[in-house]
C-alpha cells in the first residue's frame, strides 16, 4: 500500500506545508478505511482493542519508510489515546470519543505538551508541572482553561489532551490532563511553522482562551495525571525511535539500490571494499535499533507499571540511539551518492531532514540524556 500511494507522492509535502491535503488523503484512508482511527479504542467503545505497543509501533515504523511526518500524524491520533488505555479507563472520555469516531470520518487527535516560555521543561519529570503555564481552574461543573501550547503534532485537530496545571505551586499534584474538544469555543490555532521537513504534521501555536470542557473531562486526578504524563513521555520516545528507524530503513534501501546500479572502476559501487563496509555499518545501526526499540516495546507490553523511571530512561535509551543512527545512516547514504545525494529527485535528502526532527523534538538529546544518567547513575541533583 505504501509503495502505491505514499512514495510516489511524498515529494509534494514539503509543497503543501501549509494545508497538507495530499497528506491527509492518505491518513483518512489509514484512519477509516484499514481502521487505524479505532484502533486503541477498547471494544465496548466500539474500538478495536488493540493494546499491543509492538504490533501498533511496528506499523507506524512502516510507514516511516514512506514518510515520517505521515507517521507522525497518525502517531498522535492514538498518543491521546494511550493514558486512557493504559492509565486511568475514564468512562467519561471514552464515550465521547467513541460518539466522535463514529460518523466514520477522519479525526486527528493531538497531545499539547510544550509552551512556548518552558520549552520541553514540562517533558523533565524533575520539574514536577512546576513550569506548566496551561492553568485550568474549576468553575462549577467545568474546568475553564487559559495558555498557550506551542509545537504540537497535530495542532489542527479534533480532540486535544492537554497538559495544564490547577496551581504551579501544587506540582505533580497539580498537573492536569484534560480532554479539550477541537471545537470548543476559545481555541484558536496559528498557521503552521514553516520547518525544514516533516512537512505532512502540522505544527502551530495554540491559544487557549477561557476554555469550557466538563469537569469529567480530567483524565484522573492530582497524582495519577502526572503518571498519565510520564507515560506518553515513555510511549513519544519509543515512537520516535520507530519512526527513526523506518526512515532510516528507507534510507539504506535506496543507497543499496543506488550502488547496485552506480558503476565505479568496472564494477558497481557496492562490491569495493570500503562502500561494502560503510553498507554493512548502516545494516548494523538499524539492526541494533531495531531490536532494541522493540525489546523495550515488548518490555512495555509485559510490564504491570506502565510509567516508571526504568521505563523512561530506556525509551529515551530508545529514542537518542534511534534517532542518532537514523542521521548517520542518512548522512552516510548522502556521501555515498555524492551529489545525487542531495538531489530531491532520489529522496535522501528529504529522509535526511525528517530524521534531524525527530533527533530534537521531545526535549532533544540532552533532555533525554539526563533521564538516562538520572536512572542508571542515580543522579540526585540533576
Amino acid at each position: 500500500m505504501l509503495k502505491v500511494k505514499c512514495f510516489p507522492v511524498r515529494k509534494k509535502f514539503d509543497e503543501e506545508w501549509r494545508e497538507p491535503k495530499i497528506g491527509h488523503q492518505i491518513l483518512e484512508k489509514l484512519l477509516i478505511e484499514l481502521g487505524f482511527q479505532k484502533a486503541v479504542l477498547p471494544v465496548e467503545y466500539g474500538g478495536a482493542g488493540l493494546n499491543s505497543i509492538v504490533t501498533l509501533f511496528l506499523a507506524l515504523m512502516e510507514l516511516a519508510r514512506g514518510d515520517i511526518g505521515l507517521a507522525v500524524s497518525l502517531g498522535c491520533v492514538f498518543w491521546p489515546q494511550f493514558p486512557l488505555i493504559y492509565g486511568s479507563k475514564n468512562e467519561h472520555i471514552l464515550e465521547w470519543l467513541s460518539s466522535l469516531f463514529s460518523d466514520n470520518k477522519p479525526h486527528l487527535g493531538c497531545f499539547a505538551i510544550t509552551e512556548p516560555q518552558g520549552g520541553s521543561d514540562i517533558e523533565n519529570p524533575r520539574m514536577e508541572g512546576r513550569t506548566i503555564r496551561t492553568i485550568a481552574t474549576l468553575d462549577k461543573d467545568e474546568w475553564v482553561i487559559n495558555g498557550v501550547k506551542q509545537w504540537p503534532s497535530n495542532s489542527k485537530a479534533d480532540f486535544y489532551l492537554t497538559v495544564c496545571t490547577t496551581n504551579p505551586k501544587l506540582g505533580k499534584e497539580g498537573i492536569a490532563l484534560i480532554m479539550v474538544p477541537g471545537d470548543s469555543e476559545g481555541i484558536t490555532v496559528t498557521e503552521p511553522f514553516h520547518k525544514t521537513g516533516v512537512s505532512a504534521d502540522y505544527n502551530a501555536t495554540i491559544y487557549f482562551k477561557d476554555v469550557r470542557v466538563p469537569k469529567e473531562f480530567r483524565l484522573a486526578g492530582p497524582g495519577k495525571d502526572a503518571d498519565a504524563l510520564q507515560l506518553n513521555l515513555i510511549l513519544g520516545g519509543l515512537g520516535s525511535a520507530v519512526m527513526s528507524i523506518g526512515a532510516a530503513q528507507n534510507a539504506f534501501e535506496i543507497v543499496t539500490e543506488y550502488t547496485s546500479q552506480r558503476i565505479v572502476a568496472g564494477k558497481p559501487l557496492k562490491e569495493h571494499s570500503i562502500v561494502a563496509g560503510i553498507l554493512a555499518d548502516m545494516a548494523i545501526k538499524i539492526e541494533l535499533a531495531r531490536t532494541y526499540t522493540m525489546n523495550i516495546a515488548y518490555m512495555f507490553d509485559h510490564s504491570d507499571t506502565k510509567w516508571s523511571d526504568e521505563l523512561l530512561a530506556k525509551a529515551r535509551i530508545a529514542k537518542v540511539f534511534s534517532a542518532r543512527m537514523a542521521t548517520e545512516v542518512t548522512g552516510d547514504a548522502m556521501h555515498l551518492m555524492g551529489s545525487n545525494g542531495y538531489s530531491k529527485d532520489f529522496e535522501i535528502e528529504k529522509l535526511w531532514r525528517g530524521v534531524k526532527e525527530s533527533q530534537i523534538w521531545l526535549g532533544g538529546e540532552l533532555m533525554s540524556k539526563l533521564d538516562i544518567a538520572r536512572y542508571f547513575c542515580n543522579l540526585k541533583q540533576l
